[in-house]
Parts: structure tokens; C-alpha cells; sequence
């Protein structure tokens, strides 16, 4: 009998060692610091499910968030965030990157005034001051969006504002901000005991897009990690969905200084109806309709054909 025992105690361990060894190591790159946009992501990793699927996944917030893409492309990280939009420039420029997933399946950003009664439909933002942090396609957005109001780039007076949107409402030093993501930048306001108007670009002349994306180098689509990797991410979303209140608990237990917060409190609140309850689906009009709107816009010289740079992986 304790023969037997022993040769079963033998057994499980020589069973654990195999299930820990078998584990698959993958690289993520985050697009910013962890936020509720990656509620799946930090909720697959706390539950287990990356585990699950034989997957050890070391999830890297970058300290440039202009980088993830690039480093993936150049074969130094197996998956990056990115942004719709933006995959079609990388892709333009020439970066073997292809989108896997989804993460948040609608756009966030927006264009947010205070409620003070200056500004209350597009049209009053002639002659006003708008702040904006990235040039490129929030210099589109905002184009587009002033266009269904009948004007232009010209009846408005740009400011650079350096990431700092918020603040520069709040001290008045611009009347508006293009770029401002309505899950976030609204609460903020909140908090400050201010409360936002936001004008939302896929209402206003935008075709509608994905906000957050997966993205992988085009060589490596058919490594089964990739596969793996978005059935967890399934299995987190639908967690999430059924499970929110204890899935918070899990998204903060990630980083409990860091995440535990109000601002996160109520961006969590209005990130999740948002999330793709797909991961590995896609849209493949709206990945062609956002590319003719970026080549319409000058953005990318040429419309690539979407299955070069945007897949469903099995």
C-alpha cells in the first residue's frame, strides 16, 4: 500500500511538472497603463485562464505607447494593442502586422466640452479653441465632424494641449478637446465637480471602428498560441459579462494600489458594455469603410484589401 502511494505521489508530481513545462511563454504589450479598456485581459490573467489554455502571459505596460506595434512587428513581442485607425497607418507604412482580436468592439474617442451652456450642438464650436494631443487622425475626426456642421478646420482654433485634456477645460485654456475617451475623461470631470457634453465621431460623419485591438506579426498567425490566447480572452469576456461585481474584484486585485479608485470605479461601469463580446470576430465592412475614409482624408496613400492586414484566427 504505501508502495502504491509513493508511486502515485511519484505520478502527480511528474504530472504537474509536465502541465507547468507545457506552458506556452507569450508576450503582451499593453497601449497604455492597465485600465478598465483591458478588463478581459487582467481578468483572464487573475481567473486563470491564460493557465488554463497552457499559456504563461507576461502582460508589459510600455513606457512609450507609440512602441507596442513597432516592437511587435520587429519580432521582440508575440501580441500588441493597438488601435484600429492606427493599424491601417503602421500597415501603410509597411509593418508586417495583421489584427487578431478585438478588445473594445466601438470607438471611445470623443470630442468633450463643459456643460456651461457655451457649447451645445457642433455648430457653436466656431471661433472656439480646441485642444487636441496627437496629430493625424484626430485632426480627421475633428474634420469630419465639423464638416456635418458645415464647417472647417478653419473656424476653429487648434491647441496643442500635450495629453493634458482635462485640465485644460477645466483652467479654460480651450473650449473643447478632440481625443478625449468618453469613459474616461467624462468621469474625470465628474469627480472635478464638473460635468462634460461629449459629441461622439461615428454620429457625426466617422464611420464607426474598433477602439482597441489585438495585433501579431503576419508570420506568426498560425502559431496556436494566438488561438489560445483569444480563447481565454473569451472566457474572461464572458466572465465579465455574467460576473461583474466580482469580476471588478479580480480586475483590482491586479493592482490594488493602483486600480482601486473611483475614476476606475466608474470607468469600469461604462467600459464593459463596450468590450467585444467576440474577441475573434470581425467586421470586415467596417475595416474597409475606415480605410476608405483615411485614404479619402490622406492619412494612407493606398485602400489595402482588409485580409492583408485583418483575420479571424481559428
Amino acid at each position: 500500500m504505501k508502495k502504491l502511494i509513493n508511486i502515485l505521489c511519484v505520478f502527480c508530481v511528474f504530472s504537474w511538472a509536465n502541465n507547468v513545462a507545457a506552458k506556452e511563454k507569450l508576450s503582451l504589450l499593453l497601449d497604455w497603463f492597465v485600465n478598465p479598456d483591458h478588463a478581459a485581459i487582467i481578468v483572464a490573467q487573475q481567473k486563470g485562464y491564460f493557465a488554463q489554455n497552457g499559456l504563461e502571459v507576461e502582460i508589459i505596460e510600455p513606457a512609450d505607447p507609440s512602441l507596442p506595434p513597432k516592437l511587435v512587428a520587429s519580432g521582440k513581442a508575440d501580441i500588441a494593442i493597438d488601435y484600429q485607425p492606427q493599424l491601417l497607418q503602421h500597415v501603410s507604412e509597411g509593418l508586417p502586422l495583421v489584427r487578431i482580436g478585438t478588445l473594445v468592439s466601438t470607438p471611445l474617442n470623443s470630442l468633450v466640452a463643459l456643460k456651461n451652456g457655451k457649447i451645445n450642438q457642433l455648430s457653436d464650436l466656431k471661433g472656439k479653441k480646441i485642444g487636441y494631443s496627437v496629430s493625424g487622425f484626430e485632426d480627421s475626426l475633428l474634420e469630419a465632424m465639423l464638416s456635418s456642421v458645415n464647417l472647417t478646420l478653419q473656424d476653429v482654433e487648434l491647441v496643442n494641449v500635450n495629453w493634458s485634456l482635462s485640465p485644460s477645460l477645466l483652467s479654460g485654456q480651450v473650449d473643447a478637446v478632440i481625443g478625449a475617451f468618453r469613459n474616461f475623461e467624462l468621469n474625470q470631470l465628474q469627480l472635478e465637480k464638473h460635468q462634460g457634453i461629449a459629441f461622439f465621431p461615428e454620429e457625426h460623419g466617422v464611420p464607426a471602428y474598433d477602439e482597441l485591438i489585438l495585433v501579431a506579426h503576419q508570420q506568426n498567425l498560425s502559431n496556436a498560441k494566438l488561438s489560445a490566447f483569444l480563447t481565454a480572452l473569451e472566457q474572461a469576456t464572458t466572465y465579465l459579462i455574467n460576473h461583474q461585481d466580482e469580476a471588478w474584484k479580480l480586475f483590482v486585485s491586479y493592482k490594488p494600489k493602483e486600480l482601486d479608485n473611483e475614476l476606475n470605479r466608474l470607468a469600469w461601469r461604462d467600459t464593459l458594455p463596450r468590450l467585444a463580446l467576440r474577441p475573434r470576430a470581425m467586421d470586415n465592412h467596417r475595416y474597409q469603410k475606415m480605410a476608405e475614409f483615411m485614404h479619402q482624408k490622406g492619412l494612407i496613400k493606398t485602400i489595402p484589401e482588409v485580409k492583408h492586414y485583418a483575420v479571424e484566427i481559428q
